[in-house]
């Protein structure tokens, strides 16, 4: 479950990243850690991201943290690069990962199958398509829960 305060702290590092070039590409709050843990992930838009990158957007998200008082306990600001082994989630992130092995999962079976692994081709607002050895397949964009890059293809 999502921590109530991610929504806002989305918004408040969404314009510090867009000022330094980043992208915010999620964040968690680990309120079970003491002291809590949030991780806030980023990805710089031209080109890869480096501890360059984490060390300023960490520098500005903090000032900002601070001036709102979002989370007026004591807390561990960390901010990194979620790297390539992840759920694609973006439009960006499919167009980027065209021709790459993914993994689709979906709620319930479609054509038999919960779990479908191929070459991601595209998606768009009706389905995620991949191609199974030549052959393509739609699968209902309803029906996804989650497309993640796969090694085992």
């Amino acid at each position: 479950m999502t921590h109530p305060l991610i929504p806002q702290l989305i918004d408040l590092a969404t314009p510090v990243a867009d000022n330094l070039g980043l992208e915010v590409v999620g964040a968690v709050f680990h309120t079970n850690r003491r002291p809590p843990v949030l991780r806030v992930d980023i990805r710089n838009c031209t080109g890869d991201t480096g501890l360059n990158d984490c060390e300023r957007m960490s520098r500005a998200l903090e000032e900002e943290l601070d001036a709102t008082d979002i989370i007026p306990d004591a807390y561990v600001l960390e901010v990194s690069s979620p790297g390539i082994s992840r759920q694609l989630t973006t439009d960006r992130e499919f167009v980027s990962f065209k021709g790459f092995p993914v993994m689709v999962k979906t709620s319930e079976p479609y054509e038999g199958q919960k779990e479908w692994r191929g070459q991601l081709i595209r998606r768009n607002e009706t389905g995620v398509y991949l191609n199974q050895k030549g052959r393509p397949v739609t699968i209902p964009r309803e029906l996804v829960i989650r497309v993640q890059l796969d090694d085992k293809t």
